[in-house]
This record gives structure tokens, sequence and C-alpha cells, in this order.
């Protein structure tokens, strides 16, 4: 299965992603997190990703697409991927076809605007290790305290709320258009947003045809 996730900020694409891909032994391709690891590692490519970043840019298509393509090269994406990220316009979609990266499906958790406001002032991140959490539906063990490696849990600027209105402001207008293309296609499939994680997935995997045995949700 080669996957595309779509949806707005906050929409839970991440969480859902690490979930498919224990389910299904899959990678999932994160553009943040390849942008994030070539950065600290200092990259050629990532020193250019540096540079832009640092001066308040967006990073070129160019650049993401050529990590993207150098990561679906390794091994373990042989038999699928799951990308979380990419694309994020129709300019993106269309560069990623060009490059004869392939998707068979483009799932679209579908959210509103009023319920990402909620979400996303509650989330919290890690600083050290980037694990994400939610104070309401998906809280640490620990107040304030990263389950996985103890680090500090931190509110991303991402995820103030006038940033949060910009960041929905660019989803309607740049990504959304996406699901008319991945329609048009044939790979388009939707879910609602549920109550809970658990209920979201659950959901996920009956569009995907993948056995809903909660045994091994999550």
């Amino acid at each position: 299965m080669k996957l595309v996730l779509l949806g707005a900020p906050g929409a839970g694409k991440g969480t859902q992603a690490k979930i498919l891909s224990n389910r299904l032994s899959l990678p999932t391709i994160s553009t943040g997190d390849l942008l994030r690891a070539a950065v600290k590692n200092g990259t050629p490519v990532g020193l250019k990703v540096k540079a832009v970043i640092d001066s308040g840019g967006l990073v070129p298509d160019d650049l993401v697409l050529s990590i993207i393509r150098d990561r679906l090269k390794e091994p373990d994406c042989k038999n699928g991927y799951i990308l979380d990220g990419m694309p994020r316009t129709l300019k993106q979609a269309e560069a990623l076809e060009k490059a004869g990266i392939e998707i068979d499906t483009a799932l679209s958790i579908e959210i509103s605007d009023d319920e990402i406001g909620k979400r996303m002032t509650g989330r919290r991140t890690c600083a050290s290790c980037g694990a994400t959490y939610h104070i309401v539906s998906a809280p640490p063990h620990k107040p304030g305290i990263c389950d996985s490696c103890g680090g500090a849990l931190t509110i991303r600027k991402d995820d103030e709320p006038e940033t949060v209105k910009r960041r929905l402001k660019v989803f309607h207008e740049e990504t959304e258009p996406l699901k008319a293309y991945y329609l048009s296609l044939g790979q388009l499939i939707t879910v609602n947003n549920q109550p809970t994680i658990e209920e979201t997935t659950m959901a996920i995997f009956e569009a995907l045809g993948i056995k809903n045995d909660k045994a091994q949700v999550g």
C-alpha cells in the first residue's frame, strides 16, 4: 500500500500514520521529520533547508521532493509507505507523479475547524524526542513529562490560537483542493473524525479494508 494522509493541521494524521505503520509494517514518511533530521545532521540538503527556515521562508518543493525521493529508495519502502505531510498542494502532487512516486490511496480525515481549534490548544510536544500528547485525549502519565524519554512537554508556536487560524486558512486554500485531485484519479477515501483516537482508527481500518481487530488497534 502506498498511502497519502490528508487532513487539516491537528486532524491526527501523524497519530494515525503511526498506528497504520505498525499494523501494516510500512514506514511512515513524515516530511517534517525528514526536514528536521536533515537539518540536525547537517547534510548538504539540510544546510539548504536550514538557510531557508532561518530566513523565514518556505522550503522549496524541489528540496522536499529530493529528500523524499532519497528516503523512498531505502529497502524498507519496497512494499509500500505512508506519506504524511506531502503533498500539501496540487503542484506538489503533480511533482510526485512526475517523479514517479506512486500513490494508491489518498485518505482524508474529515474534521471541523472548531474541533481543530479545541484539539490543538491542548496539544503538547516533547522538546527532546518530538512525541506528541493531548491534555484531554492522550495525556502523558506525568503532567508535562514525556512518557518516552522524560523530556519536557511544550506548546508549539504552531498550536497557538492565531497560528492555528492562519494554518487552517492555508489548508483550505492550498491543501483541501487535493481531495478533488485524488477523487478525479479514483484514489480518494474519506473518513469522518471520531470522538476518540481508537474510534477514528477503527473507521480508517474499515475504509481501507483492514480487519477491525480491536486487540491490535494502536
